[in-house]
């Protein structure tokens, strides 16, 4: 990770995360950053719209990290510890994470983060990560806020790539390298992640889409699962919406 960053910064777009995803199949090398002022059909997670009003970020990055497929959640934790940190670097207050992939600021959603791959022989070929925060403005809907002073969104973009490679360095130099025979190192990710994270204990419900299941915050497992505590004993999820409190 020694090359610099191309960034290429638009006007508008309909899709950071589309554009950097399109690249990377026709062979674009990482290390790649998309930045536009106005997305017009912005995606967050599952499919769901993501607005993006103008000073607002809106910024995906281009990574070959050729890491087993099954790594993909460590690298959603990755993103989100980078931005939150960028964020917070910038001028913005303290900055708590929600599994999967939301940064939320006192209590409120203020950002988030879309990870889209392409898979080679159950490895990652390609990984497109979008971040969007609300740094300027904020879409009225319940429970999403916006910063309590606006912060321009380049210097915030420019940041995020310096802390993404911080956390890319961390992760090579645990795993001696991202390597087939030694398997990428998360755990200063993880540590990371669970120092912004809900307490050890917090009663969860998450959201399954047909269910809803109950239970207290028992950390992540190696693969970036979150772990839930109950009755039945510590159960890993992959997917899911976190709603605070059971």
């Amino acid at each position: 990770m020694t090359a610099a960053w191309r960034v290429r910064e638009y006007e508008s777009l309909t899709s950071t995360s589309d554009l950097c995803a399109t690249l990377a199949q026709a062979g674009e090398p990482e290390r790649l950053a998309v930045l536009a002022a106005r997305q017009t059909a912005g995606r967050g997670s599952r499919g769901r719209s993501w607005e993006t009003l103008p000073g607002n970020l809106a910024v995906s990055v281009l990574l070959r990290p050729y890491s087993p497929s099954v790594t993909a959640g460590q690298w959603a934790l990755l993103a989100a510890v980078a931005l939150a940190e960028a964020l917070e670097a910038s001028g913005a207050p303290p900055i708590r994470l929600k599994w999967p992939n939301d940064v939320m600021l006192n209590g409120s959603k203020l950002g988030g983060i879309l990870l889209e791959s392409g898979i080679d022989a159950g490895r990652l070929a390609w990984l497109a990560i979008g971040f969007g925060a609300n740094l300027a403005a904020a879409p009225d809907l319940q429970g999403v806020t916006l910063l309590p002073r606006p912060i321009p969104p380049r210097a915030v973009a420019l940041t995020l790539l310096d802390r993404i490679d911080h956390w890319v360095r961390a992760v090579i130099l645990s795993s001696r390298g991202l390597t087939e025979a030694v398997p990428a190192d998360f755990a200063p990710v993880r540590r990371a992640w669970l120092e912004r994270g809900p307490a050890m204990g917090t009663q969860l419900r998450l959201n399954l889409g047909g269910e809803q299941v109950a239970g207290a915050f028992a950390g992540l497992s190696d693969a970036g699962a979150l772990l839930l505590r109950s009755e039945r004993g510590v159960r890993a999820f992959s997917t899911g919406d976190v709603l605070q409190g059971a």
